[in-house]
């Protein structure tokens, strides 16, 4: 069996001979690993890949108890056993396209069991790949209550990761704390940073030089969670205003399969309000 394994825990002597100690204890044979400790917080991590011929159970008890004197966060996974990931959406397309075609192609390691749109314009594109299609109606519906159903979503469908893939609405604090870590959203990125309608199109008038986007967790505290990933583009002042806007979809999309694939393949740790993330 192949397995993933990730540690989180205050940095102390014998973590990385205690973890390979067990892994060995688990007839297990390491194929990849990576550790990092954080000097401000002191936190050290490792993630590790390795074949095994125990169970999952049994090795996650195998695991436990060799690292149990570090009192670590400790998850096993075999890599055959996907993450399940929610798309929100509302009108635009870009991201929600590349996330299905690069799913299809078996390039993005996910399931996606469910798409959930604030709109019904991306319906007939989710259907088509198979994939169910609900339409919360948050204009109608409230927030409370839509969220509500969202939650039950989630929970029906033991959704790992939802994914805001251009969803055009701001999520509530209570929503964002329940599900905490595991929201990714998408934005554009620039300096001077433009908020508001039309931000390619605020860019443009103030003659930027770079455009980009970033992906990070969803906080209470709006595009300030912390940051998986992000991607910058070179412009002249020859760009109109619609190449940037093209320019700025092609990076959004690149930028939220990348955050979403490094999800997937366990790659991520939170520490503190930012992120330690394993290429």
């Amino acid at each position: 069996m192949d397995l993933i394994v990730t540690l989180q825990c205050q940095d102390q002597p014998g973590i990385v001979h205690a973890m390979t100690t067990a892994i060995l204890g688990c007839n297990g044979n390491i194929i990849e690993n990576q550790q990092f400790t954080d000097p401000v917080t002191n936190t050290f991590v490792m993630r590790t890949r390795f074949e095994s011929s125990m169970s999952l159970v049994d090795a996650k008890n195998h695991l436990d108890s060799g690292l149990s004197r570090f009192n670590p966060s400790i998850k096993l996974r075999a890599t055959s056993d996907k993450k399940r990931a929610l798309i929100l959406v509302t009108t635009e397309s870009h991201c929600l396209r590349d996330l299905l075609y690069l799913q299809e192609l078996g390039e993005l390691p996910v399931e996606i069991p469910v798409v959930v749109s604030n709109h019904k314009e991306l319906q007939s594109l989710v259907e088509s790949h198979g994939i169910p299609f609900v339409h919360l109606a948050v204009d109608s519906l409230g927030k409370e209550v839509s969220e509500q159903d969202l939650q039950k979503l989630i929970s029906e469908h033991k959704i790992d990761i939802v994914v805001l893939a251009r969803y055009m609405q701001i999520l509530s604090a209570n929503f964002c704390r329940a599900n905490k870590g595991s929201i990714i959203n998408i934005h554009h990125s620039f300096l001077p940073g433009f908020k508001g309608a039309k931000p390619y199109h605020q860019a443009h008038d103030r003659g930027v030089k770079i455009i980009g986007a970033t992906a990070h967790f969803v906080t209470e505290d709006l595009d300030e969670g912390p940051i998986i990933e992000q991607d910058v583009a070179h412009v002249t002042h020859s760009a109109k205003p619609e190449d940037l806007v093209a320019l700025g979809r092609d990076i959004e999309r690149r930028v939220l399969s990348r955050a979403v694939r490094l999800f997937a393949e366990d790659r991520i740790f939170i520490v503190g309000s930012r992120t330690v993330v394993f290429a």
